[in-house]
């Protein structure tokens, strides 16, 4: 039974980002290395899944270590110039046989229909072409790169033809050039310009890299454009190799280019995909222009999401029980801590401006949240909301939680000291210990 109910909250807690992805069009890259994990075959059928959601897909896949692999066959070496790849003509044709043999595997992965199988009806179609055009990256250090190129153009309305028709899209990390040649890639820096050429919804790439990672060794879950640069350096964007550091880069110009979410997402989690598409908090890093996490004011389309957080607070005695009704009626004394469209933690702020009183009413943070310093963020911005509206005093009862109202510098008060209003309402019953603390002496 406990699977079972357990499966209901899942499904039911994915349905918002369900109705918030169907036709929304994703731009998923992808190394060599993800494709050659044994993992690969599962992150299709994840595919396939998003796929019958209506969820509108371009993958941009590489094929640096088929391309290594083939060149030791032929003994021949790979050149480098730093990161990049000396592609010359020699070689060039390793490379298209590579980032063929990889295409193909993919297509065939998606033509599964094995009855009992995630693909099972999948009936995917899959689309490519020469979406892509190439030119020359030229001279580096005094180094010619040869057929190393970058990308100059993407044909856009033929890839979002082919989206609307429902076909899965995938790209090479190949460019083609008018007078007949072929560029070697970056595919992060393919899947870059597609996602901004197309508007993509997000850009998603796979990776399993320490730059993502804080001092701590724990995966940094979330990152703003500002935050990203501070850890790459100012010419961080410029970078088109295979490398980490370039996913990181190249995320950073789609998102100020306009791609709203860029995800990073550790190829090693078997469903990572899935649990950073449809849970909350994901599992992957998420870069946006703006922080993730938001403090507002409260507005009337929060009241249920408010409710939802008091009310096994109310049925534990720990606040009093409020209404719809009473919350829409002081809906502009909330404030609430949002995530990704979702309230994880609110509180009111009553004013007395007679006594220059404040009131701290009605802290709540939703259980997943609360050893997260989440109360502690919207305490610090009630406190500066008080201050800038003039408030002396902050004023808090409580029944059950003293010690976190004490731990922030209240102080316990009599009844008799409080507001004249407040003390007319005050519940004897309830028998609440009034603190308060000085924030304007």
């Amino acid at each position: 039974m406990e699977n079972k109910n357990a499966f209901v909250e899942c499904f039911r807690g994915a349905a918002p980002y369900i109705h918030a992805h169907t036709r929304k069009t994703f731009v998923l890259q992808m190394g060599g290395d993800v494709v050659a994990s044994e993992g690969f075959s599962h992150l299709i059928h994840d595919l396939a899944l998003l796929n019958s959601l209506a969820i509108k897909l371009v993958i941009v896949f590489g094929a640096r270590p088929q391309i290594d692999k083939i060149l030791k066959e032929r003994n021949i070496t790979p050149e480098y110039c730093g990161p990049l790849r000396v592609t010359d003509a020699a070689s060039i044709s390793s490379v298209t046989q590579a980032v063929g043999e990889v295409k193909i595997k993919i297509e065939a992965l998606f033509s599964m229909g094995l009855p009992n199988s995630p693909m099972a009806d999948s009936a995917i179609k899959v689309a490519s072409g020469n979406y892509v055009t190439g030119r020359p990256y030229g001279i580096v250090n005094g180094v010619d790169l040869n057929l190393t190129g970058r990308v100059r153009s993407i044909e856009k309305e033929t890839i979002n033809t082919r989206l609307e028709a429902g076909d899965v899209v995938l790209i090479t990390p190949l460019g083609y050039s008018t007078t007949g040649e072929v560029f070697n890639l970056s595919s992060i820096e393919v899947a870059t310009q597609v996602a901004i050429d197309l508007d993509a919804d997000k850009l998603i790439m796979f990776n399993n890299s320490r730059i993502l990672k804080g001092d701590d060794g724990e995966m940094i879950r979330q990152l703003t454009c500002a935050e990203a640069k501070a850890r790459l350096g100012t010419d961080a964007t410029k970078n088109i190799d295979e490398t980490p550091a370039t996913a990181l880069a190249q995320g950073i110009k789609a998102c100020e280019s306009g791609v709203k979410r860029i995800h990073y997402v550790d190829q090693d989690i078997d469903g990572g995909l899935l649990q950073e598409l449809f849970t909350l908090d994901g599992v992957g890093t998420l870069l946006t222009s703006t922080p993730f996490d938001t403090i507002r004011q409260a507005t009337v389309n929060d009241i249920a999401g408010i409710y939802e957080l008091i009310e096994p607070l109310e049925q534990q005695g720990i606040l009093v029980k409020r209404s719809l009704d009473e919350i829409e009626i002081d809906i502009n004394d909330y404030v609430v801590l949002v995530r990704d469209g979702t309230v994880i933690a609110c509180a009111a702020l009553h004013d007395y401006p007679k006594e220059k009183v404040m009131e701290l009413a009605c802290v709540a943070v939703h259980p997943d949240y609360q050893n997260q310093s989440m109360g502690e963020m919207l305490y610090k911005s009630i406190e500066a909301l008080a201050l800038n509206n003039g408030a002396k005093t902050l004023l808090a009862l409580t029944t059950q939680t003293e010690h976190w109202f004490i731990e922030r510098g209240f102080v316990e008060t009599e009844i008799s000291s409080l507001p004249l209003e407040k003390q007319d309402i005050y519940n004897y019953q309830r028998n609440s210990k009034a603190l308060v603390k000085k924030i304007n002496a």
